[in-house]
């Protein structure tokens, strides 16, 4: 692992509550286990002062940590691209900044990915040894339902398409996202379809998902919609 560098983009937005513990359990995680690392915070100007949280950690963490933000918010896909952009590993992973997705799994991703050589490792709530906590049921049946019909129009090969817990080797992330249409919440989905497309590899491990602690979740109906067109529109050109 110590001839590899991990960079994790960090999307960000109203999250001052959350980063700097999130950003303690990464540099743990990857201190603990002999891996180097920076995160890549891309914040959208969020006005609760997640930014100036941001400079403070840069004080305690120095280069491992980078602050890139916009104007505004942009969308999660411009997010990736624009943080791929100053990413110096070669290895990049992508994950929630809201505890949603513990750092503890990542170990497992780089093994598995270095076992079997993967271009892709994605975290999954839909295999065996993975979950979903804090959801009620309305939010459960809406993600297995979007899991659901992408499967059965696209047939990925992979269980957690709407995740965005995942490890990418940095060429197949730049092709990927140079290729994916979708900007939105869709775009996780268009990125793991797209991998089939070209024959990139991909590898599962499970994972617990946890609903946000702190914060307000920003999935609404726009964004369903934006989901069940996203799938039909790649069903009807792939």
């Amino acid at each position: 692992m110590s001839h590899n560098k991990y960079s994790v983009l960090l999307p960000t937005y109203n999250e001052r509550e959350n980063l700097p513990i999130i950003t303690w359990l990464l540099a743990r995680m990857f201190v603990e286990n002999n891996i180097d690392w920076e995160i890549v915070i891309i914040d959208d100007g969020s006005p609760d002062g997640t930014q100036e949280v941001a400079k403070q950690l840069q004080e305690v963490y120095k280069d491992r940590i980078q602050l890139r933000p916009r104007a505004g918010k942009l969308g999660l896909g411009t997010a990736y691209v624009h943080g791929l952009q100053f990413a110096t590993g070669n290895y990049i992973i992508i994950m929630d900044a809201d505890f949603s997705h513990h750092p503890k799994f990542i170990p497992e991703m780089i093994r598995l990915q270095a076992q079997y050589d993967y271009d892709i490792v994605s975290g999954t709530r839909y295999q065996t040894g993975g979950g979903v906590y804090g959801w009620d049921l309305k939010r459960k049946l809406v993600s297995r339902g979007a899991n659901y019909l992408a499967s059965l129009l696209l047939r990925p090969n992979a269980s957690d398409l709407t995740g965005s817990f995942r490890l990418y080797k940095r060429d197949c992330l730049t092709q990927l996202i140079q290729a994916t249409v979708a900007k939105g919440y869709v775009f996780q989905m268009e990125m793991i379809v797209r991998a089939r497309q070209f024959n990139y590899s991909v590898g599962q491990v499970p994972i617990t998902f946890v609903d946000r602690v702190y914060g307000e979740s920003k999935m609404g109906v726009s964004e369903i919609v934006q989901y069940a067109q996203g799938v039909w529109r790649l069903f009807v050109t792939l």
